[in-house]
């Protein structure tokens, strides 16, 4: 869905100085037509058409192939440089060595696949904003790699995007001609979305999958803006977003931005971490959670080393960013796709020893012994499974219905009553959760449009319910946008578009201060408020004391109908419990336990 408030407010900022990309042009009219939906789909038919997701998702498990990643990493890592600036000539080393190889490998997976896949450049031109890598009055010519393949249908014209950036650095940002193999950041990414273009082009989709290896990063994200600029210019619809940023090593480092590994030669190649904008109830959570499901239902029993997907809080590790926040800061729901463990923090200080954004971040050693190069660091296997997860996400929501909508009402002191509309869908799923980033339970509700449903809550518990559509393959739509309710209180209705009343005791209003998430917590936490009326708005604020009644903050609260949300940010360093109060008109009305848990 997009935000055209906050493109406009992003838009602003550029204008300002920060944008300097410019005159965004697909290379290839075919593509263009592709992505903006203006195609024939008869005219990409594969010969043998295969779109049952039990098939496509075992199709995925089987062929996706840790050689296969192994390959191009071994292939990235021959190029040497992959800075953003770096040789574009150069049939062997450079950034434009490594773009052309990447196309070629697209074009390689089209020919293999009745010529379904279609590639070309997205060209754009950068002037950089500073003095660094270049003169500030220089324009540079760029281009990220993109490849469609087209849906079966254009009503809904959609896009499914999945994208990671090719560019490299080391210790210099500014560092054209040195080493600077840049493996675990971004040869992993890379790997990942060249194998699901290999894989996924056997299949027949709904919505057009869209894969793209952009450049820029580590320059301030210049690629992906490019490309979220080019397609919100051209009014494209994105359904989801997944952008994916070091994704197959397993080793911790001495240090790594927060929320970090545990110690220093810590291996983790089972959990995945989704990190996406920090809105308790946003569509960049319910895509986290969608992925989550579909995996834990499609997969998690047949594959041999289960992948423990963890929902992340904050958008991004602390201080750091990444090309997902292109497109979530213009509306479009993105996420970021990064592995458990970080081998560094990427500050190159005094003492640095870490592998990442340093030459170091490289294959590995080769051993002359086994003919193999050696390493603990990035693990195939690891990326193969992530990938795994990446690509079912991308299958099961590019084959799924369009998403409905849904009102949602407290029935009784547990049990809820939700209406779908449209009406028409084979099945339904209906999604509850309270205090975690998780769906504590998914229903299916078939051959009925309206349910009574039980949550598994005790009195005056504050939950989020959200639906989705299931198509006759059981095939799920993404969810909704989530209702709040609360046993036994009041009835909060987040559809703009509704005349659903809001029901509560008229004492209180319906305003809810809901416990803060994370909780505990490292550095900061969101604080929620569920309001009934407009009635308090310049008249509420939060107080955060100590337990022995010292202020530590107050925080102005202009408090508004519906959800009401506020970060608040202590920093490290601290432990202990704090309390958070809803002052209204100078009096505390309600409080909540705020547990700090020092690093």
């Amino acid at each position: 869905m997009k935000n055209y408030l906050l493109a406009f407010l992003l838009t602003l900022a550029w204008a300002g100085g920060a944008y300097a990309q410019s005159g965004e042009a697909v290379t290839s009219n075919e593509v263009n037509k592709i992505i903006l939906g203006n195609y024939s789909p008869s005219n990409y038919q594969a010969a043998t058409v295969i779109t049952d997701p039990a098939a496509i998702s075992a199709g995925l498990l089987n062929d996706i192939s840790p050689d296969s990643l192994k390959a191009y990493l071994i292939m990235l890592n021959s190029f040497q440089n992959r800075n953003t600036f770096s040789d574009t000539n150069s049939s062997t080393f450079g950034i434009g060595a490594a773009r052309r190889w990447v196309l070629s490998k697209f074009q390689q997976y089209s020919a293999a696949n009745d010529d379904r896949l279609k590639s070309a450049y997205l060209t754009f031109t950068y002037s950089p904003s500073s003095a660094s890598c270049g003169s500030t009055s220089s324009i540079n010519k760029h281009a990220d790699v993109i490849a469609a393949l087209p849906g079966s249908q254009t009503t809904n014209k959609s896009l499914i995007i999945v994208e990671a950036h090719m560019d490299s650095r080391n210790s210099s940002n500014c560092d054209v001609t040195g080493s600077a193999p840049g493996i675990g950041d971004n040869a992993t990414g890379t790997a990942l979305v060249l194998e699901l273009a290999r894989v996924m082009s056997k299949y027949t989709f709904r919505n057009t999958i869209l894969f793209a290896v952009v450049t820029g990063e580590e320059q301030g994200l210049i690629g992906s803006k490019a490309l979220a600029n080019y397609l919100s210019a051209n009014n494209v619809l994105i359904k989801a977003v997944n952008n994916n940023d070091v994704s197959g090593g397993v080793f911790c480092g001495h240090t790594s931005s927060a929320p970090g590994c545990p110690f220093y030669g810590d291996i983790d190649s089972t959990d995945l971490r989704i990190f996406s904008r920090n809105d308790i109830n946003s569509p960049y959570k319910q895509w986290a959670r969608y992925i989550k499901l579909q995996y834990k239902e499609q997969l998690s029993s047949l594959v041999s080393v289960p992948t423990n997907i963890q929902i992340m809080e904050p958008e991004d590790r602390t201080g750091r960013g990444g090309d997902h926040q292109a497109f979530s800061n213009i509306g479009y729901t993105a996420v970021r796709f990064t592995q458990a463990n970080e081998d560094g923090n990427a500050s190159n200080g005094s003492g640095y020893s870490d592998r990442q954004h340093n030459v170091r971040d490289s294959l590995g050693h080769y051993n002359s012994s086994t003919n193999e190069i050696d390493s603990i660091y990035v693990n195939t296997n690891y990326l193969a499974r992530n990938t795994l997860v990446n690509g079912n996400s991308l299958a099961m929501v590019a084959l799924g219905p369009d998403t409905i909508s849904m009102m949602g009402t407290l029935w009784s002191a547990n049990t809820i009553k939700v209406m779908f509309s449209p009406a028409n869908s084979p099945a339904y799923r209906v999604a509850v959760r309270s205090a975690t980033n998780d769906w504590d339970t998914v229903y299916t509700v078939t051959g009925a449009s309206s349910a009574v449903l039980k949550v598994p809550y005790s009195s005056n518990t504050t939950f989020y319910v959200s639906a989705a559509a299931m198509d006759a393959n059981g095939t799920e739509s993404q969810f909704s946008t989530e209702y709040i309710l609360s046993t036994g209180l009041f009835v909060l209705d987040l559809q703009p578009d509704s005349t659903h009343p809001v029901a509560g005791d008229p004492g209180d209003q319906g305003i809810r201060l809901m416990p803060n998430r994370p909780n505990p917590f490292d550095e900061a936490t969101m604080i929620a408020i569920s309001s009934g009326t407009d009635a308090y708005a310049d008249r509420c604020c939060l107080n955060i004391s100590s337990l022995d009644g010292r202020l530590v903050e107050r925080i102005p609260v202009h408090l508004q109908k519906g959800l009401n949300q506020v970060v608040f940010n202590h920093g490290f360093g601290v432990s202990g419990v704090y309390i958070c109060s809803l002052v209204i008109d100078g009096l505390p009305v309600q409080s909540t336990k705020m547990i700090f848990r020092k690093q």
